[in-house]
């Protein structure tokens, strides 16, 4: 398949490969550098009063003021020590597992490379929703695998290295059908969904272990310091999608790309099999799998706040979740090469290493609701300029908003179900909104590829206006005044 964009890249028949002009790498170039400049200058002004950063949160002093102070029990995070360990963990987590978000993109590589391969709209969607669909069947299984494992962070650890063991078989697959691009697809669907599978392991464990792991002002700031390094490595990953995809011929060029994403995975999986849980904390309510399915209607109406906290977030999940139908957007309407592509995995990681430690200190100072409110407004506008303008550089702008909205949206939806819900049923809370955001944005992943087959992509952008709107109102107007008393 040929494409051409303004002043970007041509696609060599014979060779497969892609000779990518300059001028739109030297705008990255650029953008990069000034978004580098914006990092450190956040660095320097999150620090506290006698000019450290926030890095300050793991030396010993910290430690001890949090078992001195009495602001927390001691025994509940573990002792100094552990606290420090941990938050050095969850630091490399960040990482370490940002750099797949530009490799393993399923809102910028995985639907060029699809739509390279021929796949039709419904098949880019069906890879799109697939996360959401995964995570609504698999989520009871790993919410009762969590209620009942005496070390969630090592079996944590064991899924991860499950999951990303069978992308890997994927990558070795690939040259053996890469001569009929319709079994391909087929071969990636399939693989993809049994990746997805393990998604819905991700919030029943990762997050009671922030909640049982970190202090509460504690949460925030150091791992978005991390997310953010992930990020500048992402970053440098980007950049050599354009190169990796050229140099290689198909389709070593995508096993590559693949294979360097699975191998910092791999490297993330190892990180929680490391993690201290202190004996002393308090232990997550076991449940049978009959019983956890039963209970998870009726915890929506045990806390009238919990409710509004899902309507709130929900909005945003959905919102979100159409991200990768930006990039198809783009490839669709704009004609965007592979260095339009690569940029837009570039945009969304380098505005995810400004808005994690951005957001990471609010969190930390303000809450995970307020961040919330940020990412409703970034959502509005987002929507707003995606109906009224129609070009290629707005668009960029578009995704950026988008991005730096998910961001937020991420860095608070986990820690609200921290502050709402009981300890002990900390991971049946997050499966119960787990599961409604994921059956709810995969019916309008699903409904929306005929409604852009047939309308084009303006009600995708009308449903992100909307969702924000409506988040908004929620957040401002209930989700404050309940969570106030």
């Amino acid at each position: 398949m040929d494409r051409t964009g303004d002043g970007s890249s041509v696609l060599d028949r014979t060779g497969g490969r892609f000779i990518c002009l300059d001028r739109t790498r030297g705008r990255f170039i650029c953008l990069a550098r000034l978004m580098l400049s914006i990092f450190f200058g956040c660095i320097i002004l999150t620090g506290q009063g006698d000019g450290s950063s926030v890095f300050s949160g793991l030396n010993e002093k910290t430690a001890d003021n949090i078992v001195k102070t009495g602001r927390y029990m001691h025994n509940q995070y573990g002792s100094q020590e552990d606290i420090r360990h941990n938050l050095k963990l969850f630091f490399v987590d960040g990482i370490l597992f940002m750099p797949t978000m530009a490799l393993i993109s399923v809102s910028a590589v995985i639907p060029f490379f699809m739509d390279q391969l021929g796949a039709s709209t419904f098949q880019i969607a069906l890879a799109t929703s697939m996360p959401l669909i995964c995570v609504l069947l698999t989520q009871p299984v790993f919410g009762y695998i969590a209620s009942r494992s005496p070390a969630m962070q090592k079996t944590f650890s064991k899924i991860l290295f499950m999951q990303r063991l069978s992308f890997l078989l994927f990558i070795f697959l690939i040259p053996l059908v890469a001569g009929n691009h319709g079994a391909l697809v087929n071969i990636f669907l399939m693989f993809w969904c049994i990746f997805n599978l393990f998604v819905g392991s991700y919030a029943v464990f990762f997050t009671p272990l922030v909640i049982r792991l970190l202090p509460p002002d504690k949460r925030g700031a150091i791992r978005g310091i991390g997310l953010a390094i992930g990020s500048f490595l992402g970053v440098g990953m980007s950049a050599l999608i354009p190169s990796i995809l050229g140099f290689f011929s198909f389709p070593y060029n995508y096993m590559t790309i693949f294979a360097i994403g699975v191998f910092f995975l791999l490297l993330n999986a190892a990180v929680f099999f490391f993690m201290r849980i202190s004996k002393d904390a308090e232990p997550i309510e076991p449940l049978g799998m009959l019983e956890y399915v039963k209970k998870m209607p009726s915890t929506i109406g045990e806390s009238p706040t919990f409710r509004v906290m899902i309507m709130t977030v929900i909005f945003l999940a959905i919102a979100h979740s159409i991200l990768p139908f930006y990039t198809l957007y783009a490839i669709r309407v704009f004609s965007a090469s592979e260095t339009h592509v690569a940029t837009f995995a570039g945009l969304a990681i380098l505005s995810g290493a400004i808005a994690n430690i951005a957001f990471g200190v609010v969190v930390d100072r303000y809450g995970p609701r307020v961040v919330a409110v940020i990412g409703a407004c970034l959502v509005i506008l987002a929507g707003t300029l995606a109906l009224t303008t129609s070009s290629l550089n707005v668009l960029f702008v578009i995704w950026l908003l988008a991005n730096i909205s998910n961001i937020s949206f991420v860095s608070a939806v986990s820690l609200l179900l921290g502050e709402i819900s009981p300890p002990a049923k900390l991971p049946l809370y997050v499966s119960v909104y787990s599961t409604i955001a994921a059956a709810l944005s995969a019916v309008i992943v699903l409904v929306l590829a005929p409604v852009m087959e047939n309308f084009g992509f303006m009600p995708l952008f009308a449903i992100v206006l909307v969702c924000g709107v409506c988040s908004f109102m929620l957040n401002v107007f209930v989700l404050r005044r309940r969570m106030a008393r």
